[in-house]
């Protein structure tokens, strides 16, 4: 194996480290590191909970002594500033390690090649560029969040075979997917550190939006409403547990200040952000203030007109649609419009990187193009 091939295959190791933190490191990217040895892995680690310890430290505390001499694999350029901690640079160096492979250069312009300058200026043989845009994908969160101050998003939507995301008004919930399906997407809420939807969601299918699967009861990602005009009632299930889980509504600019004051008292959070030409929430201007709250990853389940808002204004950056083998065999509300299936098809903005079979369901992934 050659050391560009050795390389890359450890590099996507550390990538799926690093996976091990989405949704519970935020702010802080999701880095995974390695430490390698006479071909030999002798430390790993990962951004812990609340974004500290770093995955560079955590794989040198497993090292130890062994990691004198050693390569170190890591998914993001090694922090060079000081912080909460001291800057990963300074461990890596009195930890004697002899190379450094990072994937993607530090986001921050200000710090962007600081940390690689330290390393080589103390003697640190360092390869950059390795599995860059699978790095950059993998915490594209935190890249949108530096350059463009809103976090990622993850749309998804479950359809039936004849399109259509719910019956017509008035009907019963509709329980498109399977158990499988289901129970993937409460992992992938898991991986978010939030869950979102738009009020007529809400309204119609009064969902909790939690993480409900053995194993997982300490996921308690934010859970946020889009509601204009504050129309989500107290007694809702969402109102009803807030108290033990967090929740944010957020509202258009002169809703009813009075609607503001019975949700509080439930324990939920209200702010408000302007509103769009159309008078609903501007879906920009809420991602830019989640964004200053620290939130790198959102997890939308928002239905129909979320979906095209946020596909139309190229603001969906993940697209999960999720479609069963039944049909809904009667008009009902079609999940996606002809105006968002066209943008969805144009590769200029969206392309399928994801097609399997999720028990009997189909999972398509289209990633926004960047």
């Amino acid at each position: 194996m050659s050391q560009s091939e050795a390389d890359a295959r450890y590099m996507a190791a550390a990538l799926a480290l690093g996976r091990r933190g989405l949704g519970l490191c935020a702010p802080n990217p999701a880095v995974g590191a390695l430490l390698v040895k006479d071909g030999v892995i002798v430390g790993r680690g990962w951004t812990q909970p609340g974004g500290r310890p770093h995955a560079e430290t955590e794989a040198l505390r497993e090292a130890g002594a062994r990691a004198v001499g050693s390569t170190l694999y890591v998914s993001l350029e090694p922090c060079s500033h000081h912080g909460q901690t001291p800057p990963c640079t300074d461990a890596i160096t009195a930890a004697g390690v002899c190379r450094v492979v990072y994937a993607a250069d530090d986001a921050d312009p200000r710090a962007r090649g600081r940390g690689a300058q330290i390393l080589t200026e103390a003697g640190i043989a360092v390869t950059a560029g390795v599995l860059t845009e699978a790095a950059r994908r993998a915490n594209l969160g935190h890249f949108l969040r530096v350059a463009s101050e809103r976090p990622m998003v993850s749309l998804k939507l479950a359809l039936t075979a004849d399109l259509y995301a719910a019956g017509p008004a008035g009907d019963r919930r509709l329980m498109v997917t399977g158990k499988p399906a289901n129970g993937l997407v409460h992992i992938m809420r898991a991986m978010h550190d939030a869950v979102m939807a738009g009020i007529g969601t809400i309204v119609a299918d009064d969902p909790l939006l939690s993480v409900r699967l053995p194993g997982l009861e300490d996921r308690k990602p934010l859970r946020i409403v889009l509601d204009s005009d504050l129309r989500l009632p107290p007694s809702a299930r969402l109102s009803v547990t807030a108290a033990a889980r967090p929740t944010l509504v957020i509202a258009g600019h002169g809703a009813a200040e009075e609607r503001a004051a019975r949700l509080r008292e439930t324990q939920i959070e209200v702010v408000h952000v302007p509103r769009d030409e159309a008078g609903r929430v501007d879906l920009a201007e809420a991602l830019r203030l989640l964004g200053k709250r620290g939130l790198t990853r959102i997890f939308c389940e928002g239905g129909p007109s979320v979906a095209a808002g946020l596909i139309g204004q190229g603001l969906a950056d993940d697209v999960l649609i999720f479609t069963a083998p039944e049909r809904l065999g009667r008009p009902g509300v079609l999940g996606l419009n002809a105006t968002t299936v066209k943008r969805l098809d144009d590769p200029e903005r969206y392309r399928i990187v994801e097609t399997r079979m999720i028990g009997a369901d189909r999972l398509t992934r289209h990633e926004r193009v960047v």
